[in-house]
């Protein structure tokens, strides 16, 4: 079963990390049927010195209080890492009163000159957190980064569930698996706080990917790390981390991303700092729109402004060697993209042409009759515009009282 036993935390580590030590691992041969997965009972006793019996009482949480040299044995068996074996020591500690550990704990309170700190670092997003992956402060450039560095969000819990933190990641299964092993080496014998108690229960029933990987028993220190993004503003690019704990505090940490210096990927950081001073919202609900599109129309769209179009930046020769049928430039049909930035959807008249081959002309683009059009190239260069026939006349009067 998973979830949390803090009746016998000792004894789910030890049959955890026993089931996943191969016989042919510690010298011995793994031929013969199997039951279960990894050592059998007594094979980890033999080889950790101590009676199978003992060892069996240790599983079932019969007998709590092993002395440092068996556990320091039996993690050699089951092939532990520092980190680990000192979360199996911690878990053999007394018990203490669940009451008196919570009184003891003192406010998640982020001091007040760390997030002054957080503030003035415009260039490297930060934020702050508690053990359980709480977040409880972030500057600006870290909430551009993902909503989800909010106050108030657990972001283990976003990294599970939420679709589009996974899109945001592209290593995403390297990221769960370390942050599941890292929530167990901050809550180290706490496995009955009420907080992870919900957490663990909450994710246990919704993602099967933490199931699996909160049943292994894993155990990481607070290390940086390599983040592989996907933004949908700025593309993909990587942001260097580390944590800080922050002394005088119940176990919060301080997390600040960089880039490499000089690298593709600071560039990006660096446009997206830009965007976020500009005022600029990018996780908005057209940003999956703004990332399919080109990367720099998606940047000026999120900037407010308007993304160029080469499709617009016709030269003389361009429109010499285009066959003249009667049309002005403001008879065309815009770029849809322009149209769409502007808050408008793209007229389809133009493809509502008869058999008789009749121009298309889309109303909100012509003047009165009579006038100029704007952005005539002809009438840029002195020549005059031509005035149309009079049925073309007709059609833009009857468009301009739609109007």
């Amino acid at each position: 079963m998973v979830g949390v036993d803090s009746k016998n935390a000792l004894g789910e580590f030890l049959r955890a990390r026993r089931e996943r030590v191969r016989p042919e691992d510690v010298g011995l041969s793994g031929g013969g049927l199997r039951r279960v997965p990894g050592l059998r009972r007594e094979e980890v006793a033999l080889l950790a010195g101590i009676s199978s019996d003992y060892y069996l009482r240790l599983e079932q949480g019969r007998d709590r209080n092993p002395s440092v040299q068996v556990l320091e044995a039996l993690a050699r068996v089951l092939r532990l890492d520092a980190s680990a074996t000192a979360h199996l020591l911690s878990l053999a500690q007394p018990e203490r009163p669940a009451v008196s550990r919570r009184r003891a704990r003192r406010p998640e309170a982020v001091p007040v000159s760390v997030r002054e700190l957080l503030d003035t670092w415009s260039g490297h997003p930060a934020y702050v957190q508690n053990r359980f992956t709480d977040c409880l402060a972030a500057n600006a450039l870290c909430r551009a980064l993902s909503p989800n560095y909010t106050p108030g969000v657990n972001l283990l819990r976003a990294v599970f569930l939420d679709p589009a933190e996974r899109e945001l990641r592209r290593d995403w299964e390297e990221l769960t698996a370390e942050g599941v092993a890292t929530l167990r080496g901050h809550i180290g014998p706490d496995v009955d706080d009420p907080r992870l108690v919900e957490l663990v229960g909450e994710l246990s029933v919704r993602s099967d990917r933490f199931r699996l990987l909160w049943s292994r028993h894993e155990v990481r220190p607070m290390l940086g790390r390599t983040s592989l993004l996907s933004h949908p503003l700025v593309g993909d690019f990587e942001l260097r981390s580390n944590k800080f704990e922050i002394p005088g505090t119940n176990g919060l940490s301080v997390v600040v991303f960089h880039a490499e210096p000089g690298s593709r990927s600071a560039e990006l950081l660096g446009l997206l700092g830009s965007l976020t001073a500009s005022g600029a919202t990018p996780w908005r609900e057209d940003s999956r729109a703004a990332s399919e599109a080109t990367p720099s129309a998606g940047y000026l769209r999120a900037a407010g402004a308007e993304p160029s179009r080469r499709d617009d930046r016709r030269t003389a020769s361009d429109e010499s060697s285009r066959p003249d049928d009667g049309r002005t430039a403001s008879d065309e049909t815009p770029p849809a993209g322009n149209l769409r930035t502007a808050g408008a959807e793209p007229s389809h008249r133009d493809d509502r042409r008869t058999a008789s081959g009749e121009p298309s002309h889309q109303g909100d683009r012509h003047t009165a009759p009579g006038e100029a059009p704007r952005g005539d190239a002809r009438a840029a260069a002195g020549e005059a515009p031509s005035q149309g026939t009079p049925l073309e006349r007709d059609e833009i009067a009857c468009l301009d009282e739609d109007r």
